[in-house]
């Protein structure tokens, strides 16, 4: 049985049909092409983001997950309105190609190069986006606490990243006979702890104070930067083809130089930047001069064998520590909100959820490396809680929950594995799934945790209560017995 109504790309050829023939035989030219295709793409992003954050955000969940999965319903795992060239896709299966096809009367050739030259812009578009969104987590967090920090935060920390990164790359090879350079890269988005997602849960509760908050916190600070050599070491690995252990060693010195380097400059040189920056009359002179800096410490990254984002974040951590910060944090945010939900979306877009169909035989292997993700991705970092030493009355559990979502620095790794051609589909979208539900998985566990602890000290507290009340009861009979006797 037939609908009776006409479906989209009819109605489409029709308006076609009817269109002026001065608008129908004016062949439009290459760069507005480009144009309107970019466009058209980035309304499908914004729509989608929207909507996918704001349902997150009113059943409390962070909003960078709904853009996430906007992305995989828009991209080539659902609707099609966003995909990417590849040895599958072409022009021919985009719908914003097709609508631009049906309405502006385009040949096949020119619509695949406008297709491929589309693509590359929405992708630069997208790590534009990740630069800025790693520039913004740099400004988010304090120096002087990452140096501060003791050394229980940063016991928790090292081990948050060592033990996923292995148990994920020896299974990967071992278990699964994936190659060297996919599996460390799969390792490797183990490690990331998402500070916002973590921060949001346990103000919400009321931890963030809290001594376990306060381990969890400096914890997940000194993970990003650790996460972000770590994705900086095996990005320059995944363009080099092989595992060199001399190139591995000059890649961690240098970053390590890098970082420690470009702090050190940017503190002695904050004072003139400031100072410049309040001579300067024109509008947007702060965020400017942020914006040069993030650029010109990403270029120098990648002109080193390193990533641009390793340049961005340290230039946030820079900027955080001048008088400009919170300023230059609400300058910023617009920014922010322009360019990072392409970031997102485009992850998931690229993302092709049919390889984890159940119903096709090829697909269960990657069903069993996105279980073996999310069990590694767990326990890696539960454990980081119990070796905590020193404090018998801390909630270890909950500083171990408390270190599990990837959030966004776990889509960093991922997005990097996808543009690079590293990680196969299966990989990839066993690594997404593993992002995924690990966000979502631990803001109720963490409420949990500390749910269950309460509840043990007040059971705990409840008899010492009542013991003081006896005791106090027995000392005020006492007093009134030896008053009696006092008064006879």
């Amino acid at each position: 049985m037939h609908s009776s109504f006409p479906s989209i790309p009819s109605v489409l050829l029709n308006l076609q049909v009817s269109l002026p023939p001065l608008l129908a035989d004016a062949a439009p030219e290459s760069g507005s092409l480009v144009l309107a295709g970019v466009l058209l793409s980035l309304v499908v992003v914004y729509f989608a983001s929207k909507i996918g954050g704001e349902i997150c955000v009113r059943i409390e969940l962070p909003a960078v997950l709904g853009e996430l999965l906007a992305g995989v319903i828009v991209g080539v795992s659902a609707l099609h309105l966003l995909v990417f060239p590849s040895v599958d896709l072409d022009a021919s299966q985009s719908m914003v190609m097709q609508l631009l096809q049906m309405a502006m009367q385009v040949d096949l050739p020119t619509l695949t190069t406008t297709f491929e030259v589309q693509s590359e812009v929405l992708s630069t578009l997208a790590e534009l986006g990740v630069i800025i969104l790693l520039f913004e987590i740099g400004l988010e967090s304090d120096l002087k606490e990452l140096i501060r920090v003791g050394p229980q935060a940063a016991i928790v920390a090292v081990v948050g990243v060592t033990v996923p990164f292995a148990l994920g790359t020896a299974g990967l090879m071992l278990i699964f006979n994936v190659p060297s350079i996919p599996a460390i890269f799969a390792g490797a988005a183990l490690t990331a702890t998402s500070i916002g997602i973590t921060a949001r849960v346990l103000a919400e509760i009321q931890r963030l104070n809290s001594k376990e908050g306060q381990i969890i916190i400096g914890a997940a600070v000194l993970d990003d930067v650790l996460g972000i050599i770590v994705l900086a070491v095996v990005a320059s690995l995944a363009k080099t083809g092989q595992v060199e252990i001399g190139n591995v060693i000059y890649l961690v010195v240098s970053a390590g130089v890098f970082l420690v380097g470009s702090l050190w400059l940017g503190l002695l040189l904050n004072p003139f930047l400031v100072s410049l920056v309040n001579e300067l009359k024109t509008r947007g002179q702060l965020l400017i001069t942020a914006l040069i800096l993030t650029f010109v410490l990403a270029d120098i990254a990648v002109v080193i064998q390193l990533e641009a984002i390793l340049g961005a974040f340290a230039a946030g951590l820079i900027l955080a520590e001048t008088e400009k910060r919170t300023e230059l944090q609400e300058q910023i945010a617009p920014i922010s909100d322009m360019f990072v939900p392409v970031f997102f979306v485009v992850v998931g877009a690229r993302t092709d959820l049919s390889v984890l169909n159940p119903f096709v035989p090829s697909n269960r292997e990657g069903l069993i490396m996105a279980s073996f993700l999310v069990l590694v991705a767990i326990v890696g970092k539960v454990v980081t809680g119990f070796t905590v030493f020193g404090q018998p009355q801390l909630n270890r559990l909950a500083i171990g929950v408390g270190m599990i979502p990837r959030g966004e620095v776990g889509l960093v790794f991922a997005s990097f594995g996808a543009t690079t051609g590293v990680l196969p589909e299966s990989l990839q979208a066993a690594v997404i799934v593993m992002v995924i539900l690990t966000t979502f998985l631990a803001p109720p566990l963490l409420r949990i945790v500390f749910s269950k602890s309460d509840e043990v000290s007040q059971l705990v507290s409840e008899p010492a209560g009542m013991a003081a009340a006896s005791d106090g009861m027995g000392a005020a009979e006492i007093l009134d017995s030896s008053v009696i006797q006092h008064d006879d």
